[in-house]
């Protein structure tokens, strides 16, 4: 059985047709991991918006939460890397879908390989205007007041974030993030790891060093990349037209 590698979904983002393409290629993609894998874990993104009030969530992403749970009555085991689309993730997907929720990164074996995960917002040291965001957007009290705002109010505006955001992302140059990613996974297979898995950029990539391999699961938004650990190894695969 084999273990899947998923990223950058951004459910949401995109316009009804596009978001209904999006749903179907994600319902073959998970009818194959319930029928060939063992586990699936989303390294962030999954939703280009998330936020759990006390007592509501974003009722456009239900569909995708009981395809989760589909995979979950299969046997597949779910762990879930937090991204910055969806870091403010309460416990909504551990209490009601027995999903393992990690923040930022997590480090798992599988196969005798010791694999590190991590979504990767915030790892390019040079986009420092992020950086700064992102500890805005993650500081408790920032949390906790955002909260008071009615969800009717809130999630709109949060949605408007989100797409400024990704305009701010989508026009910085790559090149020099990309490498900051590639020597980021160097230095922990320099740590003792087999393999390295980040996401975020959205820019599939494999790489074998000497002493291990990064991948760059990419997206599905328009790549349609995933990453998976089998009889042949590690492999980055590109999801057609099925």
């Amino acid at each position: 059985m084999s273990i899947f590698f998923l990223s950058d979904v951004h459910l949401g983002h995109d316009e009804p047709e596009k978001e209904t393409l999006k749903l179907r290629r994600l319902d073959k993609f998970f009818e194959m991991v319930a029928s060939e894998g063992e586990q699936l874990y989303i390294l962030g993104d999954l939703f280009d918006f998330w936020f759990e009030y006390k007592n509501a969530i974003p009722k456009d992403h239900l569909p995708v939460l009981f395809r989760l749970q589909k995979l979950i009555d299969a046997g597949v085991k779910l762990t879930y890397i937090t991204g910055n689309h969806d870091f403010w993730l309460g416990d909504l997907l551990t209490t009601q879908l027995d999903i393992d929720v990690h923040r930022d990164q997590a480090s798992v074996e599988h196969d005798g390989k010791k694999i590190f995960l991590i979504h990767g917002d915030g790892l390019a040291k040079n986009d420092r205007g992020y950086r700064v965001l992102r500890w805005i957007m993650r500081n408790r009290l920032n949390i906790f007041l955002y909260r008071q705002v009615p969800p009717d109010i809130g999630i709109p505006f949060a949605k408007w974030c989100s797409r400024t955001s990704r305009a701010h992302t989508s026009n910085r140059p790559k090149d020099s993030f990309l490498q900051e990613y590639r020597d980021f996974a160097k230095a922990k297979l320099d740590d003792g790891y087999d393999c390295v898995i980040c996401a975020h950029t959205h820019v599939p990539e494999i790489i074998r060093f000497e002493n291990g391999i990064y991948i760059n699961t990419g997206d599905w938004h328009h790549n349609f990349t995933y990453a998976v650990l089998g009889d042949n190894g590690f492999e980055l695969k590109k999801w057609g037209n099925q």
